[in-house]
């Protein structure tokens, strides 16, 4: 298959890849329903090139539900595994998975240094949850369709990766003992200010009010917030903070501190940035803490550090 790089001819390619329009769900739950308080864990696992390690790491912390990004599934440089579904048996949780990309190349010079194959069985590269009960209800949320990484007009198309997609979210609907509520793994761009998202934000949140209207929410992930702002990367005047909480959302289970660190891929040693965040509907706040992305020898398992917090679900 091959198309102009053009925005129309990139909304025809999703439109013709099944992958690309649809969820996939698996793995065993472990219990019926979850405790009114629970524990959550956002983290941009770097196309989990560990998954087995990465699963220890969060095991430790006990979580109800984890929301994954960079996620690979069929990637020569994570062995054409399927991390998330290997993470899911590791921790006793069921998942589902989402492609955000259909990767056309191997990755840039780090990533091909542990490619096990000239190609890509799949080339998938995406978002996912891990949860310890049942989906009731699974969705994807595509915050844009234009083709960022594909069309030159957006000036973020990049040579060393070619991929079709854009940036998504996976929203689905849990039960607890006080009620449901929707948890949601999203992942915003990178490459573009902070208006894009902002903008990607806002159709997220409308989508949650269809999908999940009048119901606890929690939403977790990598927001990108400060990126294109360099030399500090300033993420404190990103609109998308003041544009949530004017829609009744609240960041206070977010734990302070950067969240990048120097990885196998990304080995920027300086480089410290806020990007890992929670938004949060009608649940309250009990903790929150970051979690270390090393493994018990100090070997980097992402460039994120993950995110956790614990958040009581109030009764329906």
């Amino acid at each position: 298959m091959s198309a102009p790089k053009t925005a129309e001819a990139h909304r025809e390619l999703l439109a013709a890849l099944p992958a690309m329009n649809a969820v996939q769900t698996g793995g065993t739950a472990s219990a019926a329903s979850l405790p009114a308080q629970i524990r959550a864990v956002a983290w941009n696992a770097e196309r989990c090139l560990f998954p087995e390690a990465s699963a220890a790491l969060l095991a430790d912390y006990r979580p109800d539900v984890v929301l994954l990004s960079e996620v690979d599934h069929g990637m020569a440089r994570t062995a054409q595994r399927h991390p998330t579904e290997v993470m899911g048996a590791e921790l006793g949780m069921t998942y589902a998975f989402g492609v955000e990309f259909h990767e056309l190349g191997l990755g840039g010079p780090t990533e091909r240094g542990f490619c096990t194959d000239e190609f890509n069985e799949l080339g998938w590269h995406g978002n996912a949850i891990l949860s310890k009960v049942p989906f009731e209800k699974v969705t994807m949320v595509r915050l844009d369709d234009h083709g960022h990484w594909f069309t030159p007009e957006s000036g973020a198309a990049d040579p060393e990766q070619p991929r079709v997609g854009g940036r998504m979210a996976l929203l689905a609907i849990i039960p607890t003992e006080t009620g449901r509520m929707c948890v949601v793994s999203t992942h915003l761009e990178s490459n573009a200010g902070s208006a894009h998202r902002a903008e990607q934000f806002k159709r997220l949140l409308d989508a949650i009010d269809v999908f999940a209207p009048d119901m606890p929410v929690l939403i977790g992930g990598d927001l990108n917030t400060g990126n294109r702002r360099p030399p500090d990367f300033d993420w404190q005047s990103e609109e998308l903070f003041e544009n949530a909480k004017a829609r009744g959302y609240d960041w206070s289970s977010t734990p302070d501190g950067f969240t990048t660190r120097p990885s196998l891929i990304t080995p920027h040693p300086t480089r410290k940035m806020k990007l890992d965040w929670f938004a949060t509907r009608d649940l309250s706040p009990v903790t929150s803490e970051l979690v270390s992305a090393l493994d018990p020898d100090g070997k980097p398992l992402s460039d994120h550090d993950a995110v956790s917090c614990e958040v009581t679900v109030p009764s329906a």
